[in-house]
């Protein structure tokens, strides 16, 4: 019989706050992390989800800055991108957390699997001095600093994983329920799953020409899931990282398990590159094969946290999604991205986070920047604040390009 899966470790550097205290006070006073950016205006995009106390600017890293809580030796420093640092830094918060040993780490029954773009800003430079100097300067850290795979490189030779490590392109929710997996069929004891993206110019922008960004200058009004007046996304940035055990295993060693990750879903529309079906019956065929996974009726699911980024036709694809599987009257729905914006292939950690903070914590986040409700997402029931109320089960969205649909399924333990 497949093993039931737990949470144990949490590790947030996010637009939000930068632990776990920090997201959870943001979240209940509704408090967002977007601000008016410099490197933007020209697109006609002027924000951004933006990340606080790190200054990661610079190509060199002897210039960096990060919290003078994290420790991080020259040598894993060098191969290291900015969004590894990010990364390294929210695990040092999810091991604390989960009371994991480096000994524990690497007994060859711990995985890595990381969810990232790469740092488009350092692939740029590194070409860029290859091809000026016509080959003469080549940095030899330049491919692992730069490239997809960056993460998964860099943290599983710092850490010293000798279980199973992958790197995602498809984006962070594909991880976790890969990750799940992995724990279920008894392949490995634990997985650490990451995903974590740099804010930069090179990173956000290239979206405007899909004119899938917020042109908004006022950072309320530019992240407004499910509004009438939503025009698209903010970009973001940061890490997230969570560590999923096998329940027996965590509880023999005396870890807390801070939610249960009860099955998952996933399905692709074949449709479109880079839009929505817009009936949303990709996104429905995950959330019913996750809540089928996870043997749980729809009636019992307390919150939804959404997928929905600001971009109206993405929006009302998911609405009526929802409505499909759930019913006229659902669960509370709220979509966290309209307080950290869309932080890309780590949302799907970011978000799961949330809903492992919502359940551990006991409330429902509600629907920021909220002002009149799209005509085709009425139905849905959209806290305008925080609600402080016991959850016992949530289902968590996430959609990528190609219409590449995951659904999560997460169940309080106490």
């Amino acid at each position: 019989m497949p093993g039931r899966v737990v949470i144990t470790g949490l590790g947030f550097i996010t637009p939000i706050g930068n632990e776990r205290a920090e997201v959870v006070a943001s979240i209940r006073d509704l408090r967002h992390g977007l601000e008016t950016v410099p490197w933007l205006p020209e697109a006609g995009v002027s924000v951004a989800g933006t990340v606080k106390d790190f200054d990661l600017a610079a190509f060199e890293p002897d210039a960096w800055r990060w919290p003078e809580r994290y420790s991080i030796a020259p040598e894993t420093l060098r191969s290291l991108p900015p969004h590894g640092v990010y990364a390294y830094c929210a695990i040092e918060q999810a091991l604390e957390e989960s009371r994991l040993t480096r000994a524990e780490l690497g007994d060859g029954t711990t995985g890595l699997f990381c969810a990232s773009a790469g740092s488009p800003r350092f692939l740029h430079h590194h070409l860029g001095e290859m091809l000026q100097s016509e080959g003469r300067r080549i940095d030899p850290w330049g491919v692992v600093r730069s490239i997809p795979g960056t993460l998964n490189f860099n943290l599983a030779a710092h850490y010293g994983i000798r279980g199973a490590v992958t790197g995602f392109a498809s984006a962070c929710a594909h991880a976790l329920g890969y990750a799940r997996d992995e724990i279920a069929l008894g392949r490995h004891k634990r997985m650490i799953v990451v995903g974590a993206e740099e804010p930069t110019v090179e990173s956000i922008l290239p979206f405007a020409g899909l004119r899938a960004l917020s042109r908004q200058t006022d950072p309320v009004l530019a992240s407004r899931p499910f509004d009438a007046a939503s025009d698209g996304f903010v970009g973001a940035g940061g890490a997230a990282v969570l560590i999923l055990e096998d329940a027996d295993v965590a509880r023999n060693r005396g870890a807390v398990a801070l939610a249960e990750f009860v099955g998952w879903g996933q399905s692709a529309n074949g449709h479109s590159v880079a839009q929505s079906e817009p009936t949303g019956a990709g996104l429905e065929t995950a959330m019913r094969r996750a809540l089928a996974a996870a043997g749980v009726d729809p009636i019992d699911v307390d919150y939804v946290n959404a997928h929905a980024t600001g971009t109206p036709v993405d929006d009302r694809a998911e609405a009526a999604a929802l409505r499909r599987v759930f019913g006229d009257i659902g669960p509370a729905v709220s979509s966290t991205k309209a307080l950290t914006g869309h932080p890309l292939s780590m949302s799907g950690a970011l978000e799961a986070g949330i809903c492992t903070l919502a359940l551990d914590v006991g409330f429902i986040p509600g629907q920021a920047h909220l002002q009149t409700v799209d005509p085709e997402c009425e139905h849905l029931r959209l806290p305008s604040s925080t609600l402080d109320v016991p959850v016992r089960t949530v289902l968590g969205n996430s959609s990528g390009f190609g219409g590449s649909n995951v659904a999560l399924v997460l169940r309080a333990v106490r």
